[in-house]
């Protein structure tokens, strides 16, 4: 019988939040037993195992993102458009360490196809409306702000952009990439 008020909701949630506090692969479902108060086997009810786990958490993580990304886009579109797209994943990765890193997992066929992946596809397929791209320079484009935006946040949420007074901030550099961005996808527009 699961222990009153565990559901798999409440489970996945809790490791979410502990992803972000210690690092998803840190993330243990003995640490996560703890933190309700409960035995490793009463968990066993509501994941499999702690691959389970992470796949949980990282749907969720792509559904919040999914849903700040729609959030974002409404209304806008070219380089504005861009910047509220990639600006979600920075700020997502920056408060949400554990659950970014857990959209960056791969996940099985059937499971991303109900995830909340495809839906992000359409989200930034819908921020190259603008762009009157051909299909096949559409996907060159969406392989292009998936590596940037993903590349550019996790290093940024890293740290990795902070050297001294004297450089240019990490915000200054990310409006370059978004201008970048613009020029560069704007020179494939076919009509």
């Amino acid at each position: 019988m699961p222990r009153a008020g565990l559901t798999s909701d409440r489970v996945t949630a809790a490791a979410a939040d502990l992803a972000d506090e210690v690092g998803l692969d840190a993330v243990t479902l003995t640490a996560l037993a703890k933190s309700f108060g409960v035995a490793v086997p009463s968990l066993y009810t509501h994941v499999r195992n702690p691959a389970d786990l992470r796949t949980r958490v990282a749907l969720l993580a792509l559904e919040e993102t999914a849903d700040l990304a729609a959030d974002a886009l409404a209304g806008v579109s070219g380089r504005d458009a861009l910047a509220a797209l990639g600006g979600v994943w920075r700020s997502y990765a920056r408060r949400h360490p554990g659950r970014y890193t857990a959209t960056r997992l791969p996940l099985d066929a059937e499971t991303a196809v109900r995830s909340a992946g495809p839906r992000h596809a359409e989200l930034v397929r819908a921020v190259l409306r603008s762009y009157h791209l051909d299909a096949t320079d559409e996907t060159h484009a969406v392989r292009l702000l998936g590596a940037t935006f993903h590349g550019y946040a996790a290093l940024d949420a890293a740290g990795a952009f902070g050297h001294g007074a004297a450089s240019p901030t990490s915000d200054e550099t990310w409006e370059r990439v978004l201008d970048g961005l613009d020029t560069l996808i704007r020179s494939w527009e076919t009509s």
